[in-house]
Order: structure tokens, then sequence, then C-alpha cells
């Protein structure tokens, strides 16, 4: 019989909406087959849980054991109204609060209440993630940031226990300069991680996957490890 694959290993991905009051996020949830740890994604401005990039960083999770949580930050009705305004995408509080509910409804599942989380944030998304990870403490064993604004998180900064990787693009030159100052400001586990030749979007070939597999690499260190 054939060696079993990673993607063998991990349960079937289920779509699943996630109620928080008056409104509902759709997600897209897969499981590790052993309890090794759940990601969940906070996506970056005017993207959804489809993001070819964080779909991509996602399956190299997977194959790495790690499971995966990518959900829509805003409804339907509010992304048809941000493509208009563009406002929603920026404000950070609203995008924090939701992924703090969506962390709640997850420690309430069944099948995700005992397993160690982690956020993977991108561009704005980042910043959710550390606010996030501030107000939920030691709920929240490790954060990535990709390309990301941990600055836009401000006094959060000082408030983060989580291991944090800081991932950016060599010409991404002003987020650079915005992912140094948060790191400086940082007082956790950290890491400032700075991908060579790489653009905001890491479009370069080979820059995505070198991404991918440091975040991996970062999660399966503060996630499979225990409390």
């Amino acid at each position: 019989m054939a060696n079993t694959t990673h993607d063998q290993q991990m349960r079937m991905a289920q779509d699943v909406s996630i109620s928080l009051g008056s409104i509902s996020l759709w997600a897209t949830l897969q499981l590790p087959a052993e309890n090794s740890g759940l990601v969940l994604f906070a996506h970056g401005s005017g993207s959804t849980r489809f993001s070819p990039r964080n779909q991509f960083v996602a399956q190299v999770m997977r194959e790495a054991g790690l499971g995966t949580l990518l959900f829509d930050l805003l409804t339907p009705e509010e992304e048809t109204i941000d493509l208009q305004t563009r406002h929603l995408r920026f404000d950070i509080p609203l995008l924090a609060r939701r992924l703090v509910a969506v962390t709640g409804w997850v420690k309430n599942q069944p099948e995700t209440s005992h397993l160690r989380l982690g956020y993977f944030g991108a561009s704005t998304g980042a910043a959710a993630a550390l606010i996030a990870a501030a107000e939920l403490n030691d709920e929240i064993s490790a954060v990535v940031s990709r390309g990301g604004r941990p600055d836009l998180a401000c006094d959060a900064l000082l408030q983060v226990t989580a291991p944090t990787l800081l991932i950016v693009g060599e010409q991404d030159e002003v987020v650079m300069q915005l992912n140094e100052k948060a790191f400086a400001q940082l007082r956790c586990v950290k890491q400032l991680q700075i991908v060579p030749n790489a653009t905001h979007l890491f479009v370069e070939p080979g820059t995505l996957e070198e991404v991918a597999h440091l975040a991996a690499n970062w999660f399966r260190r503060f996630l499979h490890s225990s409390h």
C-alpha cells in the first residue's frame, strides 16, 4: 500500500458558517489528523478566504501537519459596501473584534477546543491578529505576519505575549521600515525575517514558498510544544 500523503492524513475540508450574534461569517476549516495545532488566517485588505496567496500558504501548513481555518472577516453585504467605500478593510478594531469572536467560536467547538491556536495575518490582517493576540494572551500560541502592517496594532504591540514572526519583502521598503519599528516594540519571543528580492505581494519566483515554509516552521515550533 502506498504511503499515506499529508493530504490524506488531514480531515476533509468543511465549509462552515460561524454565527457571531447578528452576523455570520463563512469559513473553510481543515483539521489535522493529530492534535498538532490550528492556524487562523486573518487576510489582508480587500481580500477573502479565497485569497490565492493565503490558500497556498495554508496548503503548505497542512502539508506540515497543521490545521487551518480561512474565514471571511466581512459578511457578503459588508464586502459589497467595502468594494465601493474601501473603509471596512482598514477598520482594524472591527477586524480584530471579528478575529477574537471567531477564536471564541473555535474554542467552543468540540472538534477544535483542545487545539493550540496560531494567527497568520497578512497586510492589515496582521494588525488585527496582533491586537487579538494581545487581548487573548496565552490563548494564542504564535503569530506570523506576512507583508503586514504591525504598526497599525499601535499600543497592543507591547501587550503581545505570543511568539511573533514578522516576514517582509526586501524590496517592500516602506513596509519593511514599519515592521522594523514594530519589531522593536514587541516584548515577546520574536523574529524579523526579510525575504530577499521580494516585493509586497511576494510574487517573485520562490518568495511565497519561502514565506510559507518560514510560517509553517514557526507554527510547528510553538503549536506542537507543550504548555
